[in-house]
């Protein structure tokens, strides 16, 4: 063997050994972590190796989305995002853009996180720093064979007469809620255009595993949805017309897109059909299904909580806009 050759030999055994030390860093935060996040808010962190690190986050409200950057460092994981802030003068003008950087720092403790967040001052002037925790979601079971899946005694949770049964998720919001003719109906009033948050509505009862039947009807521009157990929400929203997205009426917000268009025009009466087994949600929409047994990867905007296993409620978006519902059915999966 040469030298140039021995050299050559010599230089790919420490550049595999030192790959190979920077994935074994990285190796105990690959998967999806349930988080806890400053306020008590739900969350979801999720690492994946893709010849490189890379990774996804929910934070409270909204959607999942992608992060700037995921890197490792003497055992621990920081997670970047960057937030644009538009400067303006007296007349409202932007005159100048800053991206800031928030930081995620992660330590790891078998199945925990303990993080740190770090995000500047907008004014420029000083950091906050905020402590919180996750926890590592389990591997997903295999898909359930629902034609095995055996069901309780249907529930009527709304059968058009009383609101029995149902409270405010927040209990200081402002309650739109009212039945008119057997509807269940929200009408949030906005004073003088002014957002004021009014109440979601859940179930005083919490449920594990179940097939959920309603009818929903919504106007023109419209928005409300369905959480499942508290932690996942199935959009309700005006979509007739529009490109697949996970936005969609019937998707699993920001988590699954319906793989068919179903929904109906503005104002039409539409049912939904939902089963959740096992973390795998199926989705008939006026009687097509637009989600077939599929895996949900975490909680969504606007859980109650990140945690996937326990039980919760059905509850119902108020603080967006009007929304109508009716016949609301509840069979529980028995084991």
């Amino acid at each position: 063997m040469s030298r140039t050759t021995r050299h050559a030999v010599v230089l790919l055994s420490l550049w595999i050994g030192c790959t190979a030390a920077l994935a074994s860093e990285a190796d105990p935060f690959i998967g999806r972590w349930a988080l806890t996040i400053p306020g008590g808010g739900a969350g979801w962190l999720g690492v994946t190796q893709e010849g490189y690190l890379d990774g996804s986050i929910l934070w409270g409200g909204g959607s999942v989305v992608p992060v700037d950057s995921v890197f490792t460092m003497n055992g621990d994981l920081y997670v970047i995002r960057l937030h644009k802030v538009e400067r303006k003068d007296a007349a409202g003008k932007v005159v100048r853009t800053q991206t800031f950087p928030e930081a995620l720092m992660a330590r790891i403790d078998g199945d925990t996180l303990q993080l740190v967040q770090v995000q500047p001052n907008r004014n420029g002037i000083g950091v906050e720093q905020r402590e919180f925790t996750g926890k590592r979601i389990p591997p997903l079971p295999a898909k359930p064979d629902l034609s095995k899946v055996k069901f309780g005694k249907p529930i009527a949770l709304f059968d058009g007469t009383s609101l029995d049964g149902w409270k405010l998720v927040n209990p200081n919001d402002r309650n739109g809620w009212s039945i008119e003719d057997g509807v269940l109906v929200n009408k949030p009033i906005q004073p003088q255009g002014r957002h004021v948050s009014y109440g979601n509505l859940r179930t005083v009862a919490e449920f594990e595993d179940f097939n959920l039947k309603l009818e929903v009807s919504v106007n023109k521009n419209e928005n409300s949805g369905v959480y499942l157990r508290g932690i996942y929400e199935v959009q309700v929203a005006d979509t007739y017309g529009r490109n697949l997205d996970s936005h969609n009426m019937g998707g699993v917000y920001s988590r699954i897109t319906p793989r068919v268009a179903a929904e109906k025009p503005a104002g039409e009466w539409q049912t939904m059909d939902i089963t959740l087994v096992e973390r795998h949600v199926t989705v008939i929409l006026n009687d097509q299904k637009i989600i077939d047994n599929e895996p949900i990867l975490g909680c969504t905007g606007g859980a109650l909580w990140s945690d996937e296993f326990k039980p919760g409620p059905i509850y119902l978006q108020g603080d967006h806009t009007g929304v109508h519902y009716r016949n609301i059915i509840l069979t529980p999966i028995v084991r």
